[in-house]
């Protein structure tokens, strides 16, 4: 693999980035048009849901909004998943769909931004964007195997990879991190951008240019090249003993169920805190400046995260990068609830960033590693709601119950403590 370290992870997720003639370097041109469109989205919404009306307001909005973000997987894990997985080459079909309508959808809702079509067509927007995460998390094996095909094609085992350079037992750590670089950092430039238009021209002309930038994501999304044809019929197609395997044990190995119960509580710990952060920023009466800081720190915070990752991928299990992601959850918690105060609260959101940017890549790869190919479409959906349902439970708590900065922050570190320890031996004791 590449060099180590976050500056060679910068430099080689540009080279990707702009060396189009690699299918990964396509999927990572989609990825940053969509995480540019997705932040935009969210800064409409935001305008529109939370800061354009009363505490008590805000709170009924936010809350029916957070329920609605549940409902797009009833359409995506049952119906979509195995879609995605028994058409290869249709998933960059299916992502150039996700983009083309919330291209539509986006430049509906800026007409609607007063009227209760808003609800329904933000639904939609919220399916087409989960639709894409699903996918992603099938395209970027699919990606890679198809540059490393078409790299070695007289030399590539049964996997679907070369014999030699061992990529796949380094896992795809590395790849995830790239993509979610290079999405953090679209992420921050493009939210600036956005929170100047909110600012100055209001909610309806972030969504006008959400729309344009998803048209951009469905041009980007035609050119995903699909995976060569040898390289294809070698990965995609499940045996019966995998079908059994996966019929009886649909989470897979025990790995990936303990990996995602713990990815799982981190996402609730993030819609947690975020939230916890929100109204108490409201009902301290805070500026705009102090939301700006607080998402700034926490893009900061993800790029460190990544740093680590990239660091110690090859060194260091995924598993203990989960441990230590719960664990720093926790100490960090505790220490913000020690000073719960302003500055200590949105710095906490960094160090949460941080956590989170170690925890997601670790366990996409695990589970891009231990779950068969032909199965990984349904295997991400199914992830998915359980990740989405936890960030909602995490952000209701909050939103519904009124917690001091103190009193939220000891209850997550409580919470985050233990399951950091029981991750962390439960898995070493299911294994052995």
């Amino acid at each position: 693999m590449r060099r180590r370290g976050l500056g060679s992870l910068a430099w080689a997720s540009t080279q990707d980035l702009f060396d189009q003639r690699t299918a990964f370097g396509r999927l990572a041109l989609v990825h940053v048009i969509m995480m540019a469109g997705d932040t935009l989205v969210t800064i409409s919404l935001a305008g529109s849901l939370f800061f354009s009306v009363s505490p008590t307001e805000a709170k009924s909005r936010v809350l029916a909004y957070l329920l609605l973000t549940i409902a797009p997987f009833a359409v995506v894990s049952p119906l979509l998943g195995p879609l995605i997985d028994k058409s290869v080459s249709g998933r960059r079909i299916l992502v150039a769909l996700s983009a083309g309508l919330r291209a539509l959808l986006c430049w509906s809702m800026s007409q609607h931004l007063n009227s209760l079509w808003l609800f329904p067509e933000a639904f939609l927007v919220l399916v087409s964007s989960k639709l894409y995460v699903v996918t992603r998390g099938t395209l970027v094996p699919e990606m890679a195997r198809s540059d490393q095909f078409r790299e070695h094609p007289a030399n590539v085992g049964e996997a679907g990879w070369p014999l030699e350079d061992g990529y796949e037992r380094q896992g795809f750590a590395g790849f995830n991190a790239q993509l979610t670089l290079l999405g953090t950092l679209a992420g921050l430039i493009v939210g600036s951008v956005g929170a100047g238009l909110l600012k100055g021209l209001g909610a309806t002309s972030v969504l006008v240019a959400a729309a344009f930038v998803f048209v951009g994501a469905t041009v980007a999304s035609i050119r995903l090249p699909s995976p060569a044809t040898t390289a294809r019929s070698r990965y995609t197609a499940l045996t019966q003993e995998e079908r059994d395997m996966h019929a009886l044990n649909p989470l897979g190995d025990v790995e990936v169920s303990w990996g995602l119960s713990a990815t799982a509580l981190m996402r609730f710990a993030v819609g947690f805190a975020t939230f916890l952060l929100a109204f108490g920023l409201r009902r301290q009466h805070a500026s705009l400046g102090w939301y700006a800081f607080a998402l700034a720190i926490s893009g900061v915070g993800a790029l460190g995260g990544l740093a680590i990752v990239t660091r110690v991928r090859n060194a260091v299990p995924e598993s203990t990068l989960l441990t230590l992601a719960l664990l720093g959850t926790a100490a960090g918690a505790a220490a913000a609830g020690a000073n719960p105060t302003l500055i200590p609260q949105t710095l906490f959101a960094g160090w949460l960033g941080l956590c989170a940017a170690m925890a997601q890549p670790s366990f996409d790869a695990i589970t891009q590693r231990h779950v068969p190919p032909g199965a990984q479409g349904r295997t991400f959906a199914r992830f998915a709601v359980r990740q989405q349902l936890l960030w909602v439970l995490g952000a209701v708590i909050p939103v519904g119950i009124t917690l001091s900065f103190g009193a939220g922050d000891q209850v997550l570190a409580l919470l985050m403590v233990v399951a950091g320890v029981v991750y962390g031996l439960g898995r070493r004791f299911a294994r052995h």
